[in-house]
């Protein structure tokens, strides 16, 4: 994105932030293409006929992002981490209830990062990403939000640092412990399961 749309979308962020409903539809247009690449890092490994597609998951979170209110916009890469997250919790409970419907029949799959996850399969069972996750999260809320920006939201080191208010040392820290502890979660025999 040239330089300048960044420092439009983060006044036009911070023009949100303030109360402008209107901000947001002009910021759209200028996040769209990033907002479509970040979806289309979600889908590529989903099975063909997902109920959603790229540009229906970047509109489900449109529409979640209008009824965001308590969020101080920053900047533009918290926004795309923001968005991020809620196309991941879409995804999430697309399968969820899919396994509700199903009992686990069919079950989809979330691209990560070829470095991040070693494994035999390219892609993981969202539901046991999620899981895994949700454990790590527990355990160490940075380094969770550290995979999820650079995993899914596709932030920079610099980027993921500016967003979470650390130096780019300790993001390279987590981001390498991280991958660690999640390759062996999801390596783990019952890595699709809830383990305690």
């Amino acid at each position: 994105m040239p330089e300048a749309s960044r420092a439009d979308l983060t006044g036009l962020l911070i023009k949100w932030r303030q109360g402008d409903a209107a901000a947001l539809d002009r910021l759209i247009p200028l996040a769209y293409a990033e907002l479509r690449r970040i979806a289309h890092r979600y889908m590529r490994d989903e099975r063909r006929n997902h109920p959603l597609q790229t540009t229906a998951l970047v509109h489900e979170a449109y529409l979640r992002l209008i009824d965001v209110k308590r969020v101080d916009w920053q900047s533009r890469n918290q926004f795309y981490a923001v968005s991020a997250r809620m196309m991941r919790r879409i995804l999430v409970e697309e399968a969820r209830k899919r396994n509700a419907d199903k009992r686990g029949a069919d079950a989809s799959h979330v691209a990560m990062d070829e470095a991040l996850l070693a494994a035999p399969e390219r892609g993981a069972d969202v539901l046991a990403l999620e899981n895994a996750l949700e454990r790590l999260e527990a355990l160490d809320e940075r380094k969770a939000r550290v995979v999820e920006l650079r995993c899914f939201a596709g932030l920079s080191v610099p980027e993921t640092a500016e967003v979470l208010g650390v130096s780019e040392e300790t993001v390279f820290r987590d981001w390498r412990m991280a991958k660690l502890w999640l390759r062996r979660e999801l390596s783990a025999p019952s890595a699709g399961g809830d383990r305690t």
